[in-house]
């Protein structure tokens, strides 16, 4: 018997080592292999340095590979030299110059992820899967992220020129937008709007989102809120932790956000609901469409697959890979993508999006209006005339208050509301 045990035990023994040794010899396959490729790279710096018709300095040359090494990966990949690394700090802070639009690269095309509300390229009429041509005189076709965002921005108050394709309309139209200086307000609105319902428009998860969200939403509660609309819609994305954050607010403890998975251990990873007093009590709608990506897809994606909030618009962008900036030693950094999300039910965001519970295509409410029109003075006493005046003033007021009631989808998402509640109230009756 004791015989018998050392002999399976030595043929493990050996499996084990033979394992290892297999393991080794691949291993070292793939470092020859890479020795062979970096020799071969070496090779063709040492020409260019030697036969090209103009002197390039070798840090030039270096960039330049780095560049197109990191664009080959992915659209979300890239090389940052020190002054673009540099941008990405400032844009952290919530307030950088340019246009206000967020780019990526889909389907080799350049491509508006969003415009950011309130903002030069906002108010120009730039949408969502705008695929941009050209900017200035310049074509996009093989245009690094990069270098389309140092085009893009530049001195305030300058103009700049972008060509755009909207596939939908199938026509090109041009823009003329002058830059401004770019300010990100995390929550754009909070407040009641009819019946109690909360409405808090949130576009952009930056390091204080959360802060913010939750007094936004204690100031509401006090107002009396018993349901909410959480706006996602042109929402980027931006910081991680802070949609996890974010999403944990109407989570009860425990409950699994979002996980990633990358090709190393390292970069698994699963974050969970851990906030002290969230919201799960009341109904929620949340509003997302083709401008909502990332993070916001993450919050989105997490409240449908437990059932906590019922999600309205239209399909969301599907950008659900993780980036890491991995700095290096002279100043300039790899932006590098490491991961993908997935979802608590373990589905895939990037290239997917998420798809809403009920689709409401985007669209206007006309609203009908009966005011007086002002006549001419000489037709009117002035006490008529300042009489109208006061009317006029008090129904733009009332207009603008309740200017909500021309967003189709918006609209959608009240109606929504108020017919789980009645749903609840005949069940209560029961």
């Amino acid at each position: 018997m004791r015989n018998k045990l050392l002999a399976i035990m030595l043929v493990i023994s050996f499996s084990l080592t033979f394992l290892s040794l297999g393991r080794a010899v691949q291993d070292k396959r793939k470092v020859n292999e890479l020795y062979k490729q970096v020799e071969l790279f070496s090779d063709a710096l040492s020409i260019i340095q030697t036969d090209y018709v103009e002197e390039v300095k070798p840090k030039e040359l270096i960039y330049g590979a780095l560049k197109g090494m990191l664009s080959s990966l992915d659209p979300h990949s890239q090389f940052l030299d020190p002054d673009t690394y540099n941008e990405l700090k400032v844009d952290t802070e919530g307030k950088f110059g340019g246009l206000g639009i967020e780019i990526t690269i889909k389907d080799g095309l350049l491509t508006v992820v969003t415009p950011i509300e309130d903002t030069p390229a906002w108010k120009a009429g730039i949408k969502a899967n705008d695929r941009i041509v050209k900017i200035n005189n310049d074509l996009t076709r093989d245009m690094s992220l990069t270098d389309a965002v140092k085009k893009l921005r530049g001195r305030v108050g300058e103009p700049v020129t972008i060509t755009i394709l909207r596939e939908q309309e199938k026509k090109l139209m041009e823009f003329r937008i002058v830059r401004g200086v770019i300010k990100i307000q995390d929550i754009k609105e909070a407040k009641i709007l009819e019946d109690k319902i909360g409405y808090i428009r949130l576009i952009e998860f930056r390091e204080n989102t959360a802060q913010d969200l939750i007094r936004a939403l204690e100031r509401l509660k006090k107002e009396g809120m018993n349901a909410l609309i959480l706006d996602l819609r042109n929402n980027p994305g931006g910081l991680l932790d802070s949609a996890v954050q974010v999403a944990e607010q109407f989570l009860e403890k425990g409950k699994v956000i979002v996980s990633t998975k990358g090709r190393i251990t390292s970069q698994n990873m699963s974050f969970s609901s851990n906030a002290t007093n969230p919201i799960v009590d009341i109904p929620i709608i949340v509003l997302i469409n083709e401008g909502s990506a990332s993070g916001s897809e993450i919050v989105a994606a997490a409240l449908q697959d437990y059932k906590r909030a019922i999600i309205v618009g239209t399909k969301s962008f599907g950008k659900g890979s993780v980036q890491t900036i991995l700095p290096l030693q002279d100043g300039s950094a790899l932006r590098l993508t490491t991961s993908k999300y997935f979802t608590p039910s373990n589905k895939v965001i990037h290239g997917v999006g998420v798809q809403p519970d009920i689709i409401v295509e985007e669209g206007k409410i006309e609203l009908t209006q009966q005011e007086e029109s002002i006549q001419q003075k000489n037709t009117l006493a002035p006490q008529q005339i300042f009489e109208q005046i006061e009317k006029k003033v008090e129904n733009d007021k009332v207009i603008k208050e309740e200017s909500y009631r021309t967003d189709n989808q918006l609209m959608r998402a009240v109606d929504i509301i108020k017919g789980i509640r009645l749903y609840q109230s005949i069940q209560k009756n029961k």
